[in-house]
């Protein structure tokens, strides 16, 4: 195999059902931040932005969208997995969940790490993760 590599993830693309919503969901939930929205032929697409680590995530809106929620049972997409430095990040995490209603499990903990789901409107699959580093 030729020697192949790449550095990270760029940018996640996901379809919302209401991108007004789903901006406003992502910066208050995630703390992103708008940096551009647009209307193209067929869909609408708003690009928020992790500033600390700048990770985007492209939000669209397609008029042609096929309706429903999300469901990681159908083949495609499971879920997005956000990293944390810490377990205590986790614990900081679910209080910041918590105080804006938004349901999520508790913290759960394996041999490979610790996780903490939610759920952004359209019920995509997230979780902040902490790796353990054994």
């Amino acid at each position: 195999m030729p020697n192949l590599k790449f550095n990270d993830i760029v940018h996640l693309g996901l379809s919302v059902s209401n991108l007004d919503a789903s901006i406003k969901w992502y910066e208050q939930v995630l703390a992103l931040q708008l940096v551009n929205k647009m209307d193209l032929a067929d869909r609408s697409v708003a690009f928020v932005v992790n500033s600390s680590t700048g990770l985007v995530i492209a939000l669209a809106q397609h008029s042609q969208g096929i309706k429903g929620d999300f469901n990681e049972m159908r083949t495609g997409l499971d879920h997005i997995a956000f990293g944390v430095e810490s377990k205590d990040d986790l614990d900081a995490w679910e209080s910041h969940f918590s105080s804006l209603g938004v349901v999520h499990s508790p913290v759960s903990h394996m041999e490979i790490g610790s996780v903490l789901v939610f759920r952004d409107p359209d019920n995509i699959q997230l979780e902040m993760f902490w790796r353990n580093p054994s």
